[in-house]
């Protein structure tokens, strides 16, 4: 393995320890009330997410990355064709009003999560076969915008409208690393701008997380209640948080989502402004390793896809700290390799098996 493969693996083997160590803490009042188990979610996030992605991480780092290319198109078939069962009476199942899990006796996942990889290959292997040609006429991009807009539909009637704007955020990004002209670009920015803009207001949940994000003081006890007690937690952090276990949000049961997409303030607040630093810090070696990657890449479809999942990952991260931050909306993006979710961390870690791959081909 290259140089940068190892700085791949080691910074990965440290972000998935930190988020066992952290689900640890952030999940045990609620693992007791919910399961009988103080310890329900770092057990269950061990088995069914890290150790099967680590699997699948070795796995992945051993097979030429350009056998993904081959199957690009199928691979996107069938992922696609999960995103429609979670609508099947008997294999998917709802929760909280959403419509995103499949479940079998034994095992349950989240299509969409794997929706993410399967785009990004398949865009790598689209962009690199009409490498310098994307902005020769619509035929060039049309299988773009016509996938885009399938999954897209698929995610919306979840409804998940965070993971529509990731990979929304994913799309546009290899659509610009793949050489769009700067106006073709923009009009598509605008498009989707006011398309995202739109299906955020049709929904009146949607319309009071905006609500919020501009006057979280107008209603404490209702709409903005989790990013209110959010803010109260990573205030209360300080510079060296209140100590490892010792979050009196998730103590109390104050804060929503302890588990999920709220793990950042209690990581301030148990671990302080020093602790937050240090999560970003790996976030930010692990997207400058991924570039590295990139850049020694052999060809543009390898380039591309290391490109994808860097923007994927670093992207997550960073819409799910601003938003439980209070910087933009609230999305219900999960933090990457942190919050509790087994098909996330599966998915991430067979990705990242991909981009070692690459890196040993430089």
């Amino acid at each position: 393995m290259s140089k940068s493969g190892k700085t791949l693996a080691i910074l990965t083997f440290i972000l998935v320890v930190f988020g066992l160590v952290m689900l640890s803490s952030a999940g045990v009042v609620d693992g007791q009330k919910k399961f009988g188990s103080s310890y329900y979610y770092v057990i269950h996030q061990l088995l069914y997410g890290a150790l099967p992605g680590a699997a699948l991480f070795l796995l992945f780092s051993r097979i030429n990355y350009k056998f993904w290319r081959k199957i690009a198109l199928p691979l996107l078939i069938v992922v696609t064709g999960l995103l429609v069962l979670v609508f099947i009476p008997g294999i998917g199942y709802s929760f909280k009003g959403a419509q995103r899990w499949i479940g079998f006796k034994f095992l349950s996942f989240q299509p969409s999560e794997f929706l993410k990889l399967a785009l990004i290959i398949y865009l790598a292997a689209w962009f690199s076969r009409y490498e310098g040609r994307i902005n020769a006429g619509l035929h060039s991009i049309a299988p773009f915008f016509l996938v885009f807009g399938f999954a897209g539909f698929l995610l919306l009637l979840q409804p998940d409208m965070g993971t529509l704007v990731l990979i929304t955020l994913i799309a546009l990004s290899m659509y610009f690393f793949a050489g769009a002209k700067l106006s073709h670009f923009a009009v598509l920015i605008l498009v989707l701008a006011i398309l995202l803009g739109t299906f955020s207001v049709l929904e009146p949940y949607r319309f009071d997380r905006l609500k919020t994000f501009f006057n979280p003081a107008a209603d404490k006890q209702g709409a903005a209640y989790h990013i209110n007690q959010a803010l109260l937690g990573i205030g209360s952090g300080g510079i060296f948080g209140l100590g490892f276990g010792q979050s009196q949000q998730k103590e109390f049961n104050y804060l929503p989502e302890p588990v999920g997409d709220s793990i950042f303030a209690i990581i301030v607040e148990e671990l302080g402004f020093v602790g937050a630093v240090a999560l970003l810090a790996l976030f930010l070696m692990l997207a400058l390793v991924l570039i590295s990657i990139a850049r020694n890449a052999h060809n543009q479809f390898g380039k591309l896809l290391v490109l994808g999942i860097a923007t994927w990952i670093t992207g997550q991260a960073v819409i799910n700290i601003s938003a439980i931050s209070g910087l933009i909306p609230l999305t219900g993006i999960p933090l990457p390799f942190i919050s509790f979710g087994s098909s996330s961390l599966v998915t991430m870690l067979a990705g990242l098996g991909i981009a070692a791959n690459i890196s040993r081909h430089s």
